[in-house]
């Protein structure tokens, strides 16, 4: 053989080396690849058991949050950015009335509500009852949700320990109380049996019936501020008041006591107030009785002045002479039933005040200083439908708000 065959042989054997080699390599590739589309279609697997498992986990919690909102004992609302009701459970609807799902909030609550723009804390329903409203912003997109619980039954229960409180004040203080009453009593006795005297000139006669007639007036005023003060405000009727009519009628009745001991009348209104909910003649004897405590501290030339503010939620009445003012040891007592610094006080006067402004969910405090005359000032609620999407408002409300110069009103109050 040729040594050019022999090359060309010994070239086709390391080819074929070469070849066996390859197709090993190959053989122990395809192995390992189809070891990993194994091992990856077992994962792939798993991944779809374990999403296929989140799935019906969800589901189940979806069921579960279904059956606890349609059990809760308050209602649920879920808003969107607008404001309209995309969601709601069946205590919403039967405390709001059905087909409220796609309604604004602000309808609905106009429509239920007592007092529309009450969008938080305590608020009387058209129908009687009272509800907590609570709110919060959704986190991951635009809208809010709104828990109402009812406490009807809790408020009837807080008005029934807060009368059970007065009445065992009164209880505590009878004693003093049948003093008071004891000695008035006995004055108006004792002038009773001396017209029974004669020859009585008609002067004496006109003058004892004049002691009588004060002191059964003293004993009428008593007994009136003891059931104003027993029955605090579970009488209350609401009704829309104007604050300047309130004030009028109490200017009218009023005046002609100032003018018999030169007296004045001062009244400021810093600006137009809107009307609010109350019980006008509730709020008109609180008025008349600070009115007669200043000018039983005064005996001639008292001055009452009225200052009347407001804010965007909230009524200030500010009610202020020029007495001698409230001496500082009295002052955390002065609310207190059957306190008083006069010998003939009935020390039920600003107790019965205090009582009727907290039934009007109000506030009334002492702001001045002994020897500056006294000053109170009452705080009550206003109404105020503008509140209602005041936090958490879509930018369309909230441009319309800004426009109107609300919003800034909204923010300060």
């Amino acid at each position: 053989m040729s040594q050019s065959n022999v090359a060309q042989a010994q070239n086709l054997e390391e080819a074929f080396d070469a070849f066996n080699r390859m197709s090993v390599q190959l053989e122990s590739s395809y192995r390992d690849l189809e070891d990993q589309v194994t091992e990856l279609n077992k994962e792939l697997a798993a991944a779809r058991s374990g999403r296929l498992q989140q799935l019906c986990e969800k589901e189940r919690l979806a069921d579960q949050l279904g059956q606890l909102l349609a059990l809760l004992p308050g209602a649920v609302l879920v808003l969107n950015g607008e404001g309209h009701i995309t969601q709601s459970n069946p205590m919403a609807e039967q405390l709001l009335g059905d087909n409220i799902q796609g309604r604004t909030w602000s309808e609905i609550s106009r429509l239920n509500f007592d007092q529309a723009g009450s969008d938080a804390g305590d608020v009387r329903l058209k129908s009687g009852r009272h509800v907590t409203i609570s709110r919060r912003t959704l986190d991951r997109e635009p809208g809010q949700v709104v828990l109402i619980m009812d406490i009807s039954d809790q408020h009837n229960l807080k008005e029934m320990l807060d009368r059970q409180d007065r009445l065992a004040t009164m209880g505590e203080m009878v004693a003093r109380l049948a003093h008071q009453i004891r000695t008035p009593l006995a004055t108006a006795l004792l002038y009773t049996s001396s017209l029974q005297e004669q020859k009585l000139n008609a002067d004496i006669v006109n003058k004892m019936s004049s002691k009588i007639r004060s002191r059964l007036e003293y004993l009428e005023q008593m007994v009136n501020d003891m059931l104003h003060y027993t029955r605090g405000g579970e009488a209350l009727v609401s009704e829309l008041i104007n604050p300047g009519s309130l004030i009028d009628e109490f200017s009218q009745i009023i005046e002609p006591q100032l003018k018999r001991i030169d007296g004045e009348l001062k009244i400021t209104l810093l600006s137009q107030v809107p009307d609010f909910h109350g019980d006008s003649c509730a709020l008109l004897g609180a008025l008349l009785n600070l009115a007669s405590n200043a000018i039983q501290s005064v005996e001639s030339n008292i001055a009452i002045h009225i200052t009347i503010r407001h804010t965007c939620n909230h009524l200030f009445i500010t009610f202020s002479d020029n007495g001698p003012g409230i001496a500082k040891e009295n002052i955390e007592k002065i609310f207190s039933p059957f306190f008083t610094s006069r010998a003939d006080g009935t020390g039920l006067g600003l107790a019965v005040v205090q009582a009727t402004i907290h039934a009007h969910q109000g506030d009334i405090s002492l702001i001045s200083k002994s020897g500056h005359g006294a000053s109170f000032e009452i705080k009550l609620p206003l109404v105020n439908p503008d509140t209602m999407m005041a936090s958490g408002l879509s930018n369309s409300i909230k441009k319309e708000l800004e426009t109107t110069g609300k919003l800034n009103c909204l923010e300060e109050g």
